[in-house]
């Protein structure tokens, strides 16, 4: 009976963690920003700074592959840095993934009434408060609360229904995306393109500092790996192949908005790939349409994250880094339900906060995550010359060479952030988020620090394989 329950956990096919990854990383941001970028650096130079983004990001990817096939687990991270550096760093590896996590999450479900309003102008009623300048309206708070809970009840009845609800909007998002790239292809003009570059090497850095964000989204492989009905080889891979997936989809778009519209058309429009849409079908219709996959974007990345971050409490619940409340499992769904619940509740307040909390999550919640890679990619290192002999389904390179780039490059992102940067979080709102965020994780971490549960794993055949086998222990 317990191998039956093992198996049954078992739920998702490669297909699935390719929807996953990449419905993650494709959100809203390619229908907003697309003109930002070309407006920075030209078509061609924000096409680059794509292109080499991605690089960059695949190499994170790649010591998340070898980790991730080395070590299937729930929890990734956690357990990459509890093996290779320790209990300390591995909560902290945990808890700055676990604030990035939350914020992507909290920030879709404002992301989504934000959006409606360009479908229906008028739907706001029923004003409530002013918060940072910005009307808070009772109809705009209920369109995310409501999506909240709806998404929290499809994680809570289990990993499939998730799955499949990824898998649909996915699709959506796919399609939508290549008919504006075939209709750009067709009816776009290569002169609306000029000029290729704008701002020479700083408009290229400019875009290149956004895309590593842009990308979040791989590395919820990790956090599901264990409930994956694929062997770890596979998973390493499939993880790769979605990274370089997003990149094409995002220089698509680029390519797509940059030869549908002029410079003056771009300069002039609110939702460019949008407009773009509509200029090389000849109705604006299509914008419509182009809107409602940026609509699927939000809801891919919103599941995605719930999935990635309710793993994440869980981990740390099983090694008792926080109140076992968290890694509570539902006998029948074999969910974390009180983490999902957890992550649902906060999406389901974030609304409150009115739209000024786009911009403050993203940001708070991009240096966390950025700190996660980091430490990753420094356990990446020390497993290397620590572990020479631990199995390796997916080996990123014979050296450590792709690790120490991903270290260097882990820390320039940080630097990204600080204060004087182009990136640098805004003061006070964003500070405070990421401040507070971590003196609760310190003080939780002073309080359970006698109860760690060390945990170093020798082997990946001792891992447990399921939801099922840690809570059994």
């Amino acid at each position: 009976m317990k191998l039956d329950k093992r198996n049954s956990s078992k739920v998702l096919s490669r297909m699935d963690i390719i929807f996953l990854a990449f419905g993650a990383m494709i959100g809203w941001g390619w229908v907003v920003l697309s003109g930002n970028w070309i407006t920075s650096a030209g078509t061609l130079g924000a096409m680059i700074a794509f292109l080499g983004g991605g690089v960059l990001v695949i190499f994170v990817g790649l010591v998340y592959a070898e980790l991730t096939a080395a070590m299937p687990d729930v929890g990734g991270e956690l357990y990459y840095t509890l093996r290779g550096i320790g209990p300390k760093t591995a909560f902290v590896s945990a808890w700055a993934l676990a604030l990035g996590y939350l914020s992507v999450v909290a920030f879709e479900a404002v992301a989504l009434p934000t959006v409606v309003e360009y479908i229906f102008p008028g739907y706001k009623m029923g004003y409530m408060y002013t918060i940072a300048e910005y009307d808070v309206y009772l109809t705009w708070v209920l369109v995310g609360s409501v999506v909240s809970i709806i998404v929290t009840a499809i994680n809570y009845f289990g990993m499939k229904s998730a799955a499949i609800f990824q898998m649909v909007l996915t699709v959506i998002i796919a399609l939508i995306g290549i008919m504006l790239m075939v209709g750009a292809g067709f009816n776009g003009n290569l002169s609306n393109a000029e000029p290729l570059f704008s701002g020479g090497t700083a408009g290229i850095i400019t875009v290149l500092v956004m895309t590593p964000f842009l990308f979040v989204g791989f590395d919820v492989i990790p956090q599901a790996s264990s409930e994956m009905n694929v062997s770890p080889k596979a998973i390493g891979k499939l993880l790769i192949f979605s990274v370089v997936v997003a990149v094409v989809f995002y220089v698509g778009v680029i390519f797509a908005v940059g030869v549908a519209l002029d410079q003056n058309a771009l300069a002039a429009s609110v939702l460019p790939t949008a407009d773009a849409m509509a200029a090389v079908f000849g109705s604006e219709i299509f914008s419509t349409v182009l809107i409602l996959g940026g609509v699927a974007g939000i809801l891919t990345s919103w599941n995605a994250f719930i999935v990635g971050g309710s793993r994440v409490l869980l981990s740390m619940a099983e090694k008792k880094m926080i109140p076992e409340w968290f890694g509570k499992i539902h006998p029948k769904y074999g969910t974390p339900t009180n983490a999902v619940i957890f992550i649902g509740g906060l999406a389901t307040f974030a609304p409150l906060l009115g739209r000024p909390m786009l911009v403050w999550l993203v940001d708070a919640g991009g240096l966390a995550i950025v700190i996660g890679y980091l430490l990753v990619s420094v356990a990446f290192v020390r497993l290397r010359k620590t572990e020479p002999n631990m199995e390796r389904p997916f080996r990123a390179g014979k050296s450590s060479i792709v690790g120490w780039i991903a270290t260097i490059l882990g820390v320039g992102f940080i630097a990204m952030y600080m204060p004087g940067m182009p990136a640098a979080l805004i003061w006070p709102y964003e500070w405070i988020i990421f401040v507070g965020w971590w003196g609760i994780g310190f003080a939780l971490m002073y309080k359970m620090r006698e109860n760690f549960v060390p945990g170093r794993i020798t082997y990946r055949s001792e891992l447990p394989q399921s939801i099922e086998e840690i809570r059994n222990g």
